[in-house]
């Protein structure tokens, strides 16, 4: 009997999982115990990190399974809406920090700076552990989950600087300052994140494959005339699919047909294809697709 071994960009978010999760209980506990609403803010956006994460694990996990009758082209898009729902999460996320900051502006409180501290370190260390880990990520959803652990990590720097600052400065005003400049950078970078993920969704053409340069290499050919219809999309970043009408030329034979054909899957298997569609057409042959 075969066994199951994880992918390792499941195995990356299974762990940022539950180090998120383990340290989100440690936030809620000692942000009561040091009077810190900045803490406290940080551990309730950890939380919807947290679960996420979990939602990522399970797409990712789902994103393996085999092509059936229902998805005919497998479930790798399940890890492309993974990232969809990060990137959403962690804006609303950021979105509640720049609230809380704005409110201790405002409203500023004293905390226990040797508290936050202790608990900044042991911040710092979690989470940029699990950054690391899925840092090394291919895909789509890993690199936006990156993300979140990485303003989790600055933010723990900023908690940091700011409590280290308030053992000699008595300034409540540092650490949401910091902490609202912190937010607005990665909000930035999650926007720029969500924007890719929405591109793909709707099917745009993948950065890293050049249409032009592939048409031009098809034509390169010998039997092949012309082409058109021809399409190039994403399943989840990472893999792509593509599709093609290739017009023959008048003097080609039955039998180079298939060479043709050979030739332009050879050519198409430089590329990150998974899947990949070629319809030929005679010279005589019109295409019911431009008439339309």
């Amino acid at each position: 009997m075969g066994h199951h071994h994880p992918h390792p960009s499941e195995q990356n978010l299974r762990t940022a999982f539950f180090l998120n999760l383990a340290f989100t209980l440690v936030e809620l506990v000692g942000g009561f115990w040091v009077n810190s609403v900045a803490i406290l803010s940080d551990a309730i956006h950890d939380l919807g990190d947290s679960l996420s994460l979990g939602t990522s694990w399970y797409l990712e996990k789902l994103a393996k399974k085999k092509p059936d009758s229902r998805y005919s082209f497998g479930y790798r898009r399940f890890s492309l809406l993974g990232a969809l729902i990060n990137s959403v999460v962690l804006i609303l996320g950021s979105i509640w920090v720049i609230r809380e900051a704005i409110f201790r502006i405002m409203e500023p409180e004293t905390s226990d700076a040797k508290g936050m501290i202790g608990l900044a370190l042991l911040g710092i260390a979690v989470n940029g552990y699990a950054a690391w880990k899925v840092g090394h990520g291919k895909t789509l959803n890993e690199r936006v989950i990156s993300w979140h652990l990485l303003e989790d990590v600055l933010g723990w720097a900023a908690i940091l600087v700011a409590a280290v600052i308030m053992l000699f400065v008595e300034s409540p005003y540092i650490d949401p300052v910091l902490s609202l400049l912190i937010t607005l950078f990665i909000l930035w970078n999650v926007a720029k994140r969500l924007r890719e993920t929405l591109f793909l969704f709707l099917q745009g053409q993948p950065k890293d494959v050049n249409k032009a340069e592939i048409e031009a290499k098809i034509l390169e050919i010998n039997g092949v005339d012309s082409l058109h219809q021809t399409h190039i999309w994403s399943l989840d970043g990472e893999h792509h699919v593509f599709t093609t009408h290739v017009k023959l030329s008048a003097e080609i034979s039955s039998a180079e047909i298939l060479t043709v054909k050979n030739s332009i899957r050879k050519l198409l298997a430089e590329y990150p294809f998974v899947h990949y569609t070629i319809e030929t057409e005679s010279a005589d042959e019109v295409c019911e697709l431009i008439k339309k």
